[in-house]
This record gives C-alpha cells, structure tokens and sequence, in this order.
C-alpha cells in the first residue's frame, strides 16, 4: 500500500518557495479544505504575514476556494491570531494563515483553524493530506462560485477585545519598547498596547518581508537592538515577536532578556489551577505551581498538542518555553499580542520585571544533541522507551508521549527525543544541582553511543 506523503509538521506546512511551498500546493491544500469542510455556501478566513510570496499565496487560495464554491474571507497583512480569532467571532467553518512564522524570507508555510479558533489537530490535517494526494476535488460550476469579502476592518475589533480581556490598567501607564521584526505584528501590536493606554516605542515595525531589522526568530542573538534600547530609553519592559505574532518574548527593564520558561511561569501563576505546557519546559514551573496549589500537564511539543490538552482538561492557561502562549479565556489560538499585554499588566500589578524573574530559582540545565540518521531513529527510539528508565532510581514518573521524558523524585528529569528535522537524536536535561545534572546527562549520552 502506498504511503500518503506527509505535508504537515509541528506547525503547519512549512518550507522555502518555490522548493517545498509551490502554487500548486497551495491551490490544491485550499481545494482540499473545501472538500473536507463541505464546499459550496461554506465561509473560510484568510490572512498572511508580510513575507514578499503571501499575497500570490493567498490569491490562489482563495482562488481556489472560490472555484470550489467556499466563500473567502480576506484579512489581509495580520498576525497569526487575527485569523484565529476571526475564524471564531466570525462564524467561518475554517482559517487559513500563510506564514512560516520565525523562518527566514524565503520560506513560507500554510496553517489551518477550525471554527473553534483551534489549529487543525493531527487527524484532520491527514485528511486534508489525503484529499490533496488522490486529487479528490470537488470544483463547481459557474453559478455556484464562492464569493470574496474584504473584512480587514476586523483587525480593529480584535485590537478592542484583547484590551477588554487583559484587563490591562491604562492609568498606569508604562514605557513599552516593541519590536515587531518587520512581520506581522508591525501595526497591530503598537496600536493595542497605545490604545490601551501606554507609551510606545517601536523598532522594525514597519512591514517588510525581507525583514531587514532583524531575522523573525525572537532568541538572544536577533534582539540585541531591543534589549540595548529598553535600557538606553529608561523603559520598564521590551517586547518582541516573531514573524507571525504568535509568540512574545520579553526583555525586563534592566536590558536582560527573559529566560522563556520563567515568563511562563510567571503568566501561569497569573491564572493558577492547571496549567499545560510541553515535555521540554523548565521544573520552575512545577515548583512554583505547587506553592499555589496549582497543577502541571504536560504534552508532546507543538501549540496544536498544547491546545488539545488545554480543551480536554480544561485548564486555565497554556503554553510553550519558546513564548507560544494560549488563553482560553478568549480564543484557543496562540496570541503574543494578548500575552504582551498580559505581561504588561503583571508589570503594572506586581512590579518590575526583573525581579519577578529573579525570584523564580533557576535550575542547571544542559541541551545537547547526537547524530542519528533519520532511517535509524525508530529503532533506537524504541529501545529508549524499553531500557532507558532501567539505568535510574528515584524516577516519579515517566512520560512517552514525545520522546522519553523522565522526572526524578526531586524534580530533577530529563528527555531524550529526536529532531522532527535534523539527523539527531536530543537530551534535555535539568537538575536540582550540577553534581546532579552532570550524572544524569552522562548516563543518558552513554546509554545513546551504546545504541549507535
């Protein structure tokens, strides 16, 4: 039997263009969403970043959806969670945001959303993979032909609502350095934070697909500009995002960027109960969860796979290290510019930045990575998840949903799991002490040469 080939990653179908995004794929993922959503009288939302290949991407989607009978819903240029939240309040049966997020200019990628606001999870998207494989099209005459609809007003109902829910004081103002990277967020994320009530300093937020200010990934080396600036300018916090406005990183008022897994802690404590994140996040978290009663759950890595958790648990809060955040309370797709207003706010009502930082207790932690090839990754995989956990004690529990993941008794753990990308097979670990840490990592990369 032949294999289906697969389209879709951790986050959507993501590749350069031309290369691994074609128009043809394009067109046929948007045939094959209007298949599986039931074609004619349907209603499909669409938004793209500002890379310079989105809009001849988005004309032929809609294009296509339009010849199969869907009417399109235009954006236009707006972050990732515009078409989340559009697809929502709308009432659309499925979103469509064109974006490879954090990547180089160059590449591009196509994400989907249910109705819900929720990314498409992993069965719908090997559907969509399947129609796109047999060709099993529907398109339609010329008397049903979709429909397309500006609705780029909207952005200014999105901007409304994640004010009134962050709960945002605009009499206390503060002095908010954003630097959008020349994507997605460039207008949008300065005009929320403005609007509610703040004094806004921007950097590469004008839009621009070539991103010339910085590269889109939000890491230490790409805001070195942010961070020199929240300090030069007396500023009491920076904020920064990715291509696609997905995400948030911080940076505190003394110019330090945030370790990402204590600002999440510190937004999970904001909403107590459980909260979700993924096997490779910090135990900072647990150990501050639980001086607040509260729980952690975790999930394989992927916004999709945290949001799906998020639902079934109903949890309070969501997210991953990498500054991909999820509030239920007002949509199920990943939003940095509600979670920049969000840790704004924890600003404006607990204090400076850096010192809520400071009181989280950092753990040492160590990330390593060994070279498997691809073919050879199930199998070793496989004898991870039999014989791993015999080289320990103290182990309080075991998770398989992603790799292997063990957590010691002190909280200590650490995860063995392969790239999704790259010939590796990677080690995560994370200690109470660095005697700790040390042993643990050493049995771990000998256990994996002795499979190689």
């Amino acid at each position: 039997m032949t294999s289906i080939p697969k389209l879709f990653g951790t986050s959507g179908i993501r590749g350069k263009y031309q290369e691994q995004i074609t128009l043809e794929l394009a067109i046929n993922v948007a045939r094959a969403l209007a298949k599986y959503i039931g074609g004619v009288g349907k209603k499909v939302v669409i938004g793209r970043d500002t890379r310079t290949t989105g809009k001849i991407i988005e004309n032929v989607m809609s294009a296509a959806l339009m010849e199969c009978g869907c009417d399109v819903l235009k954006l236009g240029m707006v972050p990732t969670p515009t078409v989340g939240y559009a697809t929502l309040k709308k009432g659309a049966d499925a979103g469509i945001m064109i974006t490879a997020s954090h990547n180089p200019s160059e590449y591009n990628g196509i994400k989907l959303w249910n109705n819900d606001g929720l990314a498409y999870k992993q069965h719908q998207e090997a559907e969509i993979e399947k129609i796109v494989y047999n060709k099993d099209f529907e398109v339609v005459g010329w008397d049903e032909v979709g429909r397309e609809y500006d609705i780029s007003s909207f952005k200014d109902e999105y901007v409304d609502d994640i004010i009134e829910v962050s709960e945002i004081n605009p009499d206390k103002p503060l002095k908010v350095v954003i630097d959008a990277a020349s994507g997605a967020g460039s207008y949008l994320s300065a005009k929320a934070m403005r609007k509610a009530g703040m004094d806004v300093i921007t950097l590469n937020s004008q839009p621009d697909g070539f991103f010339p200010g910085r590269n889109p990934e939000p890491n230490a080396e790409n805001l070195q500009t942010l961070m020199k600036t929240v300090k030069a300018v007396g500023a009491d916090i920076g904020i920064a995002h990715d291509g696609d406005a997905d995400r948030m990183i911080a940076v505190d008022e003394k110019g330090r960027l945030s370790d990402f897994d204590k600002l999440l802690t510190i937004m999970a404590k904001e909403f107590g109960g459980l909260v979700i994140t993924t096997v490779d996040a910090s135990a900072c978290l647990d150990t501050q969860m639980s001086m607040i009663d509260g729980e952690v759950k975790r999930t394989p890595v992927g916004d999709v796979h945290v949001a799906e958790s998020i639902v079934e648990n109903n949890a309070t809060f969501g997210g991953e290290p990498s500054g991909t955040w999820l509030h239920p309370d007002f949509c199920m797709c990943p939003d940095g510019l509600l979670s920049a207003l969000r840790i704004v706010h924890c600003v404006q009502k607990n204090g400076p930045l850096s010192q809520q930082l400071d009181a989280i207790e950092s753990y040492p932690t160590l990330r390593s990575k060994i070279t498997c090839p691809n073919d050879k990754k199930a199998k070793v995989m496989e004898i991870v998840t039999d014989e791993f956990q015999d080289e320990f004690d103290k182990i309080k529990e075991v998770l398989t949903i992603d790799g292997v993941r063990l957590q010691f008794e002190d909280n200590s753990w650490v995860l063995i799991r392969p790239s999704g990308t790259e010939p590796y097979i990677r080690i995560t670990a994370e200690a109470m002490t660095q005697q700790k840490l040390d042993e643990i990592t050493d049995i771990a990369t000998k256990f994996l040469e002795k499979q190689l």
